[in-house]
């Protein structure tokens, strides 16, 4: 009897250990690929499955989006310029059967890509397209990446420059570069602005020839603005007087020219009697023979 119950109680007990052995849980996010003695079965959908112990093994393959820091390459621009560069990709399995069968471990096989191909495409274009143009690079190492990664089952779904070191020496000549483009834009803002003043200045000056008194109100406003700081210095300006004097010469030439021309009472030359020698001691001369 008790020889049974020891047999009973080691056939639950391997049945137990059988049954948690054929149980598998695929969660929603993954998808399985089972394998039975060595050979591949299929696909396994998402949930509770039962595999034949001993005989099945199934792969779970994520197929979540999996970010992969790419680490910091030391690289050699176009134009002969080296700079550290680091990026980020993203992928995921679309081929989960792929994935297992066709490449040993996805993780390190793309990860090994991707630092060659951004090596290789970074190394084709100068320092100044790796600052300006990082979306193009982008785009070239994903096209790249994605030809590549399509027979293991691998979409890459994007690739971004996180970070672009420069030598030091680098930096201080594009930060004299930069300042000196900095200096050269004031100085044209200058230049236009001082070439809108003297034109505006011109034009005033105009204005002001056609209207003398426009001179003269100007310098009273000058005054205005002085005395708005309660000073009690009183200050003329110096075209003050020549103001005054091209005042009066103005208004006398206005009075000349509406004032109408004087007749003109002298007696013509020619029609003047001819002088006659009067002696100096009052007598006539006689003729002399």
């Amino acid at each position: 009897m008790g020889a049974l119950i020891f047999v009973v109680v080691v056939a639950v007990v391997l049945a137990l250990i059988g049954l948690t052995m054929a149980i598998r849980v695929v969660k929603q996010f993954e998808k399985g690929v089972l394998f039975r003695f060595g050979r591949l079965v299929g696909e396994r959908a998402p949930g509770l499955r039962f595999i034949i112990p001993f005989a099945d093994v199934l792969h779970r393959v994520s197929l979540r989006i999996v970010t992969m820091p790419i680490q910091s390459q030391g690289i050699i621009t176009r134009d002969n310029v080296s700079v550290d560069v680091s990026a980020v990709a993203y992928f995921r399995v679309v081929d989960a059967v792929k994935s297992v069968i066709a490449i040993e471990n996805v993780y390190a096989a793309i990860d090994q890509i991707a630092q060659t191909t951004l090596r290789k495409v970074v190394g084709q274009h100068t320092l100044d397209e790796t600052l300006s143009e990082t979306d193009r690079i982008n785009l070239d190492i994903r096209e790249i990446l994605d030809v590549t990664t399509a027979e293991w089952g691998v979409e890459v779904t994007l690739v971004e420059l996180k970070d672009i070191q420069l030598p030091e020496s680098m930096k201080r000549a594009m930060a004299r570069q930069a300042e000196a483009e900095r200096e050269k834009r004031a100085k044209i803002i200058g230049a236009e602005g001082e070439s809108l003043a003297a034109a505006a200045l011109g034009d005033a000056s105009d204005i002001m020839m056609a209207h003398p008194l426009a001179l003269q109100l100007r310098n009273l406003q000058s005054l205005v603005e002085i005395g708005v700081d309660k000073n009690t210095t009183v200050v003329f300006p110096a075209p003050l007087m020549s103001t005054i004097g091209e005042l009066g010469s103005f208004l006398a030439r206005e009075a000349a020219a509406a004032t109408p021309p004087a007749p003109d009472t002298s007696v013509p030359s020619a029609t003047k009697p001819p002088a006659q020698d009067i002696p100096v001691d009052g007598g006539a001369h006689a003729p002399q023979k």
